[in-house]
């Protein structure tokens, strides 16, 4: 696998997605959680998109629960959850493990491509990973980096 196109993910329904429906397109993918205390960076997230969609963005969602059960055990509530509360209208998936034996194919690349401070392992939600519109992960943010503090970097891929 040499970039984010050749992995396939799964919608909410169990259906497979193949990533190639974004190629080209600058991507921010985030594991998420609705019940986390960086929850609220749903709002962040859905301005960046709501700003920069139009210019190819793309913002992908993958719930987790793997940080302490914070998220919701049927995808539907979670999906619901994400649009109630914050107005989400970017791609969300099925739940997602990200680390471990279960791990993710796409998050075992991503984690792969960039390592975070200390460990390759995802240390908790909202830990979010910028694509280029080749595909290739060109950073990677700790859950605590809001996602306003992302926006010069995608900027630099929107050009």
């Amino acid at each position: 696998m040499n970039t984010v196109y050749d992995f396939q993910v799964k919608l909410p329904n169990g259906e497979e997605q193949s990533l190639r429906a974004y190629e080209g397109k600058p991507m921010i993918i985030v594991n998420t959680a609705s019940k986390c205390g960086f929850t609220p960076q749903f709002e962040g997230l859905q301005k960046l998109y709501e700003k920069y969609h139009d210019q190819g963005l793309v913002i992908l969602g993958f719930p987790c629960d793997q940080f302490k059960n914070q998220e919701f055990a049927d995808i539907e509530e979670t999906t619901k959850f994400c649009q109630i509360n914050y107005g989400v209208t970017f791609p969300v998936y099925a739940k997602v493990d990200v680390n471990g034996d279960q791990a993710d194919p796409l998050f075992v690349f991503l984690k792969e491509q960039q390592k975070g401070l200390l460990t390759k392992h995802i240390k908790w939600n909202f830990t979010k990973f910028l694509i280029d519109r080749q595909g290739q992960v060109v950073k990677r943010y700790a859950p605590t980096t809001e996602p306003a503090e992302i926006e010069s970097d995608l900027q630099a891929l929107l050009k």
